[in-house]
């Protein structure tokens, strides 16, 4: 019987870069390394990991697109991003929430999202 959600997992080329465009462009503080191919991010509670190597498991990178951040207003996350010259979209709205896609250096797609209270 599954519990929770042990980790959220993106493969990157480049684990450095990853860990720097994570930690200083989107703001998730520092991560914790626990081997030479697996960095960690603890958000809010979930595991974030970026990792190299994924595509012996079919998981190349830039393939990723299953993380949404929350933040607290996403219009202003979308321009901070933006200006730090991120590939991000315009933000929209649905009946729930707001939100805004982006794209890590290497692709993998991500979102900023804000619950409507």
């Amino acid at each position: 019987m599954v519990k929770e959600i042990g980790f959220v997992v993106y493969t990157v080329k480049d684990l450095q870069k990853a860990k720097a465009f994570y930690r200083d462009v989107v703001g998730l503080g520092e991560p914790k390394d626990l081997h030479k191919a697996w960095s960690e991010f603890d958000v809010g509670g979930t595991t974030f990991a970026v990792v190299t190597g994924g595509e012996s498991l079919g998981m190349p990178p830039g393939s990723s697109f299953s993380v949404a951040f929350e933040v607290d207003n996403v219009d202003a996350e979308f321009k901070r991003l933006k200006e730090k010259g991120v590939d991000i979209n315009e933000p929209f709205e649905s009946p729930t929430c707001w939100a805004s896609f982006a794209k890590d250096p290497d692709g993998n797609r991500f979102a900023l999202h804000q619950l409507k209270k």
